[in-house]
């Protein structure tokens, strides 16, 4: 399978049309949009096949990605090999209970999806959040149709947003409030130590790299109160980050706590502690 990484010559005009194409309705950005995919034909995010649309799978890499279905823990949204009745709960959820109440993902952390993760992460392929967030908004409809839910990305610190030029977390999440209609809340929460990267370290590691790395703004013990929250994020591996987020959240006073903290993330490790491919 050919490499991932695009030229950023291409990668960059890629994202830029995506602009245009989301940003106009205007019967002569239609007539330049359709010159543009003449000339530049939108690829697949995977093996770069050509596709009909951006951020859309072939269908070679769509029959590769390992969609998580039916049943599920319903703690940690991880596949369960036999369906035990409603509210069934994984092994791993109870030997390590997670810091949020509920989680969805789209897929596990295998085939084609530690790719499209690390082209939206790092790759700079922004225009894939559409595609990637609308897989999101399906996969958590049983955490997004409740009144009063709220979506919170997992913030950057922001050196990291610096470097980046823009939180992945929070372009999923824009995405999964668009088709769902729930509000996108981004100055709830910062990120107020710039941490080690995640991806060589253990879980240990993560847990004590995350210990004090959230706080919660004003603003957010002002809006969460008594809110459904939903943390948004590109991938779970070992949980660190999302039960750091979570516990932040939890150890608010009584009168600026959310009633429920959920987490939504593209794809999951199936073991906890399984290396980030990113």
């Amino acid at each position: 399978m050919a490499s991932l990484e695009p030229t950023r010559e291409k990668a960059g005009l890629r994202s830029v049309l995506a602009g245009y194409r989301r940003s106009s309705l205007s019967s002569v950005t239609r007539a330049f949009t359709k010159a543009v995919d003449f000339a530049v034909p939108p690829t697949c995010p995977s093996c770069h096949d050509m596709v009909q649309m951006d951020g859309g799978l072939c269908g070679a890499c769509w029959r590769q990605v390992p969609w998580i279905e039916e049943p599920v823990c319903d703690r940690l949204g991880l596949p369960l090999a036999y369906d035990l009745g409603p509210g069934a709960v994984s092994a791993e959820a109870l030997a390590n209970p997670p810091a949020f109440d509920r989680m969805r993902a789209v897929c596990t952390h295998e085939g084609v999806a530690p790719r499209l993760v690390h082209a939206l992460k790092f790759g700079r392929q922004r225009h894939l959040a559409g595609s990637l967030g609308a897989m999101m908004a399906r996969a958590g409809r049983s955490l997004l149709e409740r009144e009063g839910t709220v979506l919170v990305p997992v913030p950057l610190h922001p050196l990291r947003r610096f470097g980046r030029r823009y939180n992945q977390s929070a372009l999923l999440a824009e995405t999964v409030g668009h088709v769902t209609g729930a509000p996108v809340a981004h100055r709830v929460v910062r990120r107020t130590k710039a941490t080690r990267q995640q991806i060589s370290l253990s879980r240990g590691e993560r847990l004590r790299n995350l210990k004090g790395a959230f706080a919660v703004t004003d603003q957010g013990k002002a809006s969460l109160a008594g809110r459904h929250v939903v943390l948004v994020d590109d991938v779970h591996t070992t949980g660190a980050t999302l039960n750091a987020l979570a516990s932040t959240l939890r150890a608010l006073p009584r009168d600026a706590r959310p009633q429920s903290v959920d987490a939504l993330v593209f794809s999951c490790a199936l073991l906890p502690g399984a290396p980030d491919a990113l």
